[in-house]
């Protein structure tokens, strides 16, 4: 197992892929408690959803649960939402508040799996964003999640269809906040926030400095756009797919053509 999978291309877009992953070491398996082993908040289907949407588009896909360590998550283990519910850097519940360890482990078998699983996927998107940027002069990351509709510990009410993070507008160059907010908008049919709940994880916040040449977006899907539900078995729904999947390509369509104009080439 490699904990993380690349696709290169010649695109100024990196898509992101951190929370795909199902795979779990089999001793880390045996310490999830039953509810843990079910691994409920695994963004079903993303890398599927994305697939064959922008040609020439690189991927940095991670293999690995965010059970065993969340890549989207700050290594030193800072919140990024102080004084609200979110999960940590090795999470100790799901998104419900709901433990899922039987035994959590200890602060040198997360140091462990920092080095063995985030470091190496981090290490990965830096060289792809960089490679990227050496070609156009720009490198806009777009970042992929999904998340379940209805979450009371995480949010109250119904979660919008698209959730666009920049950190307030600090990951990325305003004409790439607005052309994605601006596609979302007028999207029939599909509702959206901009920096609502979701305002871009880590691996946004982290990479996302304009003024370096690389730019960064989230985009937080409700799993209801494309799943038929949200519980278990997860499964695929290939109409609402096709309903939803022109419109991301839209977006990624779009970041394409600013990047000229963004990395002066």
């Amino acid at each position: 197992m490699t904990p993380v999978e690349i696709t290169r291309g010649d695109s100024p877009i990196v898509l992101g892929l951190p929370h795909t992953g199902t795979w779990l070491p089999e001793e880390v398996r045996a310490q999830l408690n039953p509810r843990g082993q079910g691994l409920e908040d695994t963004d079903w289907h993303i890398d599927r959803l994305y697939d064959g949407l922008l040609p020439g588009v690189t991927t940095v896909r991670a293999t690995f649960h965010r059970y065993l360590i969340d890549a989207n998550r700050d290594p030193s283990g800072h919140s990024l939402y102080p004084g609200q519910n979110t999960t940590g850097l090795v999470p100790l519940t799901d998104f419900d508040g709901e433990p899922i360890w039987n035994r959590p482990p200890d602060n040198t078998e997360i140091e462990a799996r920092r080095q063995a699983y985030h470091a190496p996927y981090h290490r990965a998107l830096q060289a792809e964003l960089e490679r990227v940027r050496a070609l156009h002069g720009v490198a806009i990351l777009y970042d992929c999640h999904s998340i379940r509709s209805r979450i009371p510990f995480l949010f109250d009410g119904l979660l919008p269809d698209f959730n666009i993070g920049t950190n307030l507008g600090t990951t990325c160059a305003p004409q790439i906040e607005h052309a994605v907010h601006k596609i979302a908008q007028a999207a029939e049919g599909f509702s959206t926030t901009l920096n609502g709940r979701f305002k871009g994880g880590w691996t946004t916040r982290h990479y996302g400095r304009p003024d370096t040449g690389i730019h960064a977006i989230q985009m937080e899907l409700a799993q209801s756009t494309y799943l038929t539900e949200e519980t278990p078995p997860w499964a695929f729904d290939d109409a609402k797919a096709e309903r939803l999947r022109p419109h991301l390509s839209e977006i990624l369509a779009t970041l394409a053509s600013l990047a000229p104009i963004l990395g002066g080439k």
